[in-house]
């Protein structure tokens, strides 16, 4: 009788993380990603702000793994999961698992474990995507690093000063730590990479902007790193605008009214904001994988489980990380890499306990701190209750990711990058790359 099947879907943090904790485990294990790299997400905005090459912060999943034997690594899509018949629909698989390469088949499995994580949300908007990129991908960053480099370069051979100063202003749609990381990011960039680069504008001019539909940025944190944040983004040019519903995006920019105003007859029409870059942090939802399921799924179409990461009337599918709903004391857990690592580890604990006849365990996060950089020498965070700010903040913050990177290259890589920066203020990585030239050039 061969040892049961486990599909892991996803090679992020909650997929890697189950795969690797299956070692040794009865089983044989099918890991199906639509990349052949695990990407270390909390440092993306820094490829996408010319800070960070994407190899260092991306590792091949099959490296990471060769030493596990039990672990098969497919580069594939999953498209659709049969939970009658236990079996994933992919897409995109390798020629020796399929008879063509990029034929639909099904794999079968007899415990599966769905990490496939989450997309951008433009609430209700999918056409603002085109003008306002999200950041979840490799690809994401890169096209980010392109439009921002690109406006730059396309003001400097403006002669109209309106259209340059369109053309140097930059709008991040959300104020949660990513959008204040890109934020902080893009001012010592204008204010400090590139202020010797051109000859004719002052890249230390640009306006950058945040829009938050909130009353307060970094909404996780207590009010006084809030607070702390806010005044190092002014420190960098960032304008902060609370309260800020955005109700347009084009490509000339960005249409805007006060969450008190509402959109009511009699109510102000929206503002807009002229810019050429505009930048979405505002939101995720859910893979779409989740709809497949034919299971109960929350607003944002996220699976709800039972405190073990299994799925009710389902006993071999266990559902982790961002598309997973669980709360605990009374409050949802975060979308975030911890969780996503730690409830990986408890589902495939969980599955080793299933074929071993034991109860299962119930999950239990345990926050080790959360944090967030607004730029050179900068951060914020909570880390075992202490609050951290400012330089010893942004220490800490730095010691922490590199010691989380996967591999010695990339932590070497990292640190030198950083080094460099913090002691030269330059982005050695500020390269345009693709082959779209930028919107209304031929």
């Amino acid at each position: 009788m061969s040892d049961p099947h486990v599909i892991i879907i996803g090679g992020g943090f909650g997929g890697l993380d189950a795969a690797r904790a299956l070692a040794g485990a009865p089983v044989r294990v099918t890991l199906l990603d639509r990349h052949n790299y695990h990407l270390f997400q909390p440092l993306l905005y820094q490829v996408a702000t010319a800070s960070l090459s994407p190899g260092d912060i991306a590792s091949p999943i099959r490296w990471i793994l060769r030493r596990q034997r039990n672990v098969e690594v497919l580069l594939a899509e999953a498209k659709r999961i049969d939970l009658e018949a236990r079996q994933v629909v992919i897409d995109g698989v390798e020629p020796h698992a399929a008879p063509e390469l990029g034929k639909a088949t099904s794999l079968s499995y007899d415990y599966l474990i769905v990490a496939a994580g989450s997309s951008h949300a433009y609430f209700g908007h999918p056409e603002w995507s085109e003008y306002a990129p999200g950041l979840k991908t490799l690809d994401d960053a890169i096209e980010m690093r392109r439009r921002v480099l690109l406006a730059f370069e396309a003001a400097e051979r403006e002669p109209d000063p309106a259209e340059q100063r369109r053309l140097l202003t930059f709008v991040i749609v959300g104020g949660g730590a990513t959008g204040v990381e890109l934020a902080g990011a893009l001012g010592e960039i204008a204010r400090k990479t590139l202020r010797q680069d051109f000859r004719r504008i002052r890249p230390e001019s640009s306006r950058i902007l945040i829009l938050e539909g909130g009353p307060v940025i970094l909404a996780q944190f207590p009010p006084a790193l809030q607070q702390s944040a806010r005044e190092a983004l002014e420190r960098l040019g960032v304008e902060v605008r609370l309260n800020s519903i955005v109700t347009g995006v084009d490509d000339r920019g960005v249409l805007w009214r006060h969450a008190a105003g509402g959109a009511a007859p009699g109510a102000p029409p929206p503002e807009r904001i002229d810019a050429e870059t505009v930048l979405w942090a505002a939101g995720v939802a859910a893979s779409p994988l989740a709809q497949s399921l034919g299971v109960p799924l929350d607003r944002a179409g996220r699976v709800a489980t039972e405190a073990t990461l299994r799925v009710p009337g389902h006993p071999e599918l266990f559902v982790v990380g961002d598309l997973c709903a669980l709360k605990q004391d009374g409050q949802p857990l975060p979308a975030v890499a911890q969780v996503a690592k730690q409830e990986g580890k408890c589902a495939a604990e969980n599955i080793r306990r299933a074929i071993a006849g034991q109860p299962l365990k119930a999950f239990r996060y345990r926050d080790y701190g959360t944090m967030a950089v607004i730029g050179r020498g900068s951060a914020i965070g909570v880390v075992a209750g202490v609050k951290l700010a400012g330089l010893f903040g942004w220490l800490f913050w730095v010691s922490v990711h590199i010691f989380w990177l996967i591999g010695f290259r990339n932590r070497i890589a990292v640190f030198s990058e950083w080094a460099w920066a913090y002691f030269t203020m330059q982005r050695r990585v500020r390269l345009i790359t693709g082959d779209r030239s930028w919107r209304g050039s031929d």
